[in-house]
């Protein structure tokens, strides 16, 4: 049995294209492992976006995604590209799921195997699917994201391409924070310990909480010291982790895998970020960044921040966050799922 034997389907999300222009990190993580996967000789369906772009063979019932076309209703093109993938299910021997609780609710009506990453979970109000479905094939993004009872079969860590990201050998001068404009995701705390340490913040992103960003956020806003630039692709990431002397991020719930960590290390920048949840897995503190409890302690990491060597970032996330690392971890689970499946047949 060779890689080209087996038949997979990829199951993106559809808020964004995939891989997406700016923000969309599980279109992006979709997008990394249906290309790796191609790249070694897999045969791999992309279900995602019509304006998707891929080496894969593309299928597509919504034109663009949602977010990015106002005339479509969300659910709507939701539930017709979810359905289309699971109504042809046949056609594959697993279907790899980045589709959150919606698609396990197709796993049982088809004989093809489902795996499904999950990317964090949204709301304790989703988990009675998750329970439901328990029994599936599942895998976590980090060991720190996982809820009790679910079949785990290992923790993938999200992998980037490299390529995409130059190593910036010399430090910027700047504080940058790249991320959703959320609480959860701390952009107060950034402002706080830009403030502090006399530094220049840059704040890149989209605006997710309206009312957070009129109330935490606008009112420090002042096109010198603290700057709002929108969300940002790929060269804007690279703008600024030019002048950026660290990425800060100081999440304030427990952080599900964080994917602006690893390419802001790519880049050769330093993280400060808070220690809850994955960060402490992505970032080796004292080598790639420093994790903090508070602005305190934020604030005095930033006077360490020289300590951190820039080519000791990148070299940790060529070995550990890579697009082939990624792909052969996913690769490990396809085969585990394939034996399991072949003791089940009668």
């Amino acid at each position: 049995m060779t890689k080209r034997d087996k038949r997979v389907a990829v199951l993106s999300p559809i808020a964004w294209r995939t891989p997406p222009r700016q923000y969309g990190a599980w279109e992006t993580v979709a997008s990394n492992i249906t290309e790796g996967l191609v790249a070694r000789g897999w045969d791999v369906t992309l279900f995602a976006s019509r304006d998707s772009v891929t080496r894969a063979h593309l299928h597509a019932v919504v034109d663009k995604g949602y977010e990015e076309d106002s005339a479509v209703d969300p659910k709507v093109a939701e539930y017709l590209h979810i359905s289309e993938a699971f109504e042809r299910a046949a056609e594959f021997d697993l279907i790899h799921s980045h589709y959150d609780f919606m698609a396990l609710t197709y796993t049982r009506l088809v004989k093809t195997p489902v795996l499904t990453t999950i990317h964090g979970f949204s709301s304790a109000k989703i988990m009675p699917v998750y329970q439901k479905y328990r029994d599936g094939y599942f895998v976590s993004i980090s060991d720190s994201d996982r809820a009790a009872g679910l079949n785990y079969l290992a923790t993938v860590y999200n992998g980037i391409d490299l390529s995409l990201y130059p190593l910036q050998e010399a430090s910027g001068d700047d504080l940058i924070f790249l991320g959703r404009i959320h609480p959860d995701k701390g952009v107060h705390l950034a402002i706080e310990v830009a403030r502090l340490s006399g530094m220049r913040l840059i704040i890149a992103g989209i605006i997710q909480d309206q009312a957070y960003f009129r109330e935490q956020v606008k009112p420090h806003l002042d096109d010198q010291n603290t700057l709002y630039i929108g969300p940002v692709g790929v060269p804007g990431k690279n703008e600024l982790f030019a002048r950026a002397r660290a990425l800060l991020h100081l999440n304030t719930i427990p952080e599900r895998f964080g994917l602006v960590l690893v390419e802001a290390n790519a880049a050769g920048v330093p993280v400060i970020a808070r220690d809850l949840g994955s960060c402490r897995e992505v970032i080796k503190d004292g080598q790639t960044g420093f994790l903090v409890d508070n602005v305190t302690e934020a604030v005095r990491a930033l006077g360490r921040i020289s300590e951190i060597d820039r080519r000791t970032c990148r070299s940790r996330v060529g070995q550990y966050f890579s697009i082939d690392t990624m792909v052969e971890g996913y690769e490990r689970v396809y085969a585990m799922i394939f034996d399991l499946e072949a003791k089940r047949r009668p």
